[in-house]
């Protein structure tokens, strides 16, 4: 269950950040209807899922054994908090409004909408990256179980991704007639502060324990 409620967290929390694919979410939202949007992150899901599943095999491909995942487990947790520190200043200080007006494009069908949203998740190496500090930081693979025991971790991943979708749709379809693009400045912040403290805490958990 825990591994599972981090999982969730971990597939929330990295889409979370407003980049190109989330303003691409929103600007078919907006233009096109909550459908569009929503089919814009079902791509993104399933980039998440694959970028989570490259994260994890290279864990198992770098040859690391559980002893020394034990042995370091301090180091690793540090060394993903202070990445997560800086992603979280980064996303803080990132305004995606000022892109929001430049994504203009024709409807689209259902496919393209999901094939595109699915290639503009898989090529920011940023997001595997950031899977990267967050399993470190929450310690979540466990080379001990088979690999098929981490399917079950990229599939939560993918689902609180996609609980993220479903949220952002619905707010910004809620919110057309009185939508402001600054509001987008806020989510970026509230999830900056939230990485950031997350990577704080991880640092105070590790040098405590």
């Amino acid at each position: 269950m825990e591994i599972i409620i981090k999982s969730l967290f971990i597939g929330f929390l990295s889409s979370a950040p407003m980049g190109p694919v989330g303003m691409l979410c929103v600007q078919r939202t907006l233009n096109d209807g909550r459908g569009h949007g929503l089919y814009t992150g079902l791509g993104a899901v399933i980039g998440d899922i694959l970028l989570a599943f490259i994260a994890i095999a290279a864990a198992y491909g770098l040859g690391l054994s559980s002893d020394t995942i034990y042995r370091y487990e301090d180091e690793f947790q540090i060394f993903g908090s202070v990445i997560l520190i800086v992603f979280g200043y980064i996303i803080f200080r990132r305004n995606p409004s000022k892109n929001l007006a430049k994504l203009k494009e024709s409807k689209m069908s259902v496919w393209k909408v999901l094939v595109s949203a699915f290639i503009l998740t898989v090529s920011n190496i940023g997001t595997l990256f950031l899977f990267m500090a967050l399993f470190a930081r929450f310690n979540i693979i466990n080379l001990e179980k088979p690999f098929a025991f981490n399917i079950l971790i990229m599939l939560m991943i993918g689902l609180g991704a996609l609980l993220w979708w479903l949220l952002i749709t619905y707010i910004v379809n809620k919110l057309r007639s009185r939508f402001n693009p600054r509001g987008l400045q806020v989510f970026n912040r509230i999830v900056g502060v939230i990485l950031f403290v997350v990577g704080v805490i991880g640092i105070f958990d590790a040098v405590w324990s």
